[in-house]
């Protein structure tokens, strides 16, 4: 399994902003699928931004829609979640995660075979 890795995260105050990114190092992104993925205390790990192979489509958690963009830049062999008009709420450990085969259900965790280590958001007055 690649490790990707991931940098960016950290402390914020309700209302701030944090750039999340994920180096894809010996995996190379192409076309790959690519999603962001979260688990805070107590609570399911649960997909947060995901694009499809190709980025023929892209899923954004209802909560996080209009808050949050997943982007990619393949010159850089990267992937990025943008996070804005953050929320307590948001608050947990992100994972990032690519898969090259054309077929996966891109939104769905278990299908991903590459991750990042985990990054913490804490978002608090």
């Amino acid at each position: 399994q690649v490790q990707l890795v991931e940098s960016g995260g950290g402390s914020v105050q309700p209302g701030g902003s944090l750039t999340l990114s994920c180096k894809a190092g010996e995996f190379i992104l192409g076309s790959a699928a690519i999603g962001w993925f979260r688990q805070a205390p107590g609570k399911e790990r649960e997909g947060v931004a995901c694009k499809s192979n190709s980025d023929l489509s892209t899923y954004y958690l209802e909560s996080v829609k209009g808050r949050f963009t997943i982007s990619r830049d393949n010159g850089k062999n990267t992937l990025y979640l943008q996070m804005n008009s953050l929320k307590p709420e948001d608050t947990a450990v992100y994972y990032c995660a690519a898969d090259a085969v054309s077929a996966i259900i891109f939104t769905v965790a278990a299908n991903y075979d590459y991750w990042g280590q985990g990054t913490q958001v804490t978002v608090s007055p």
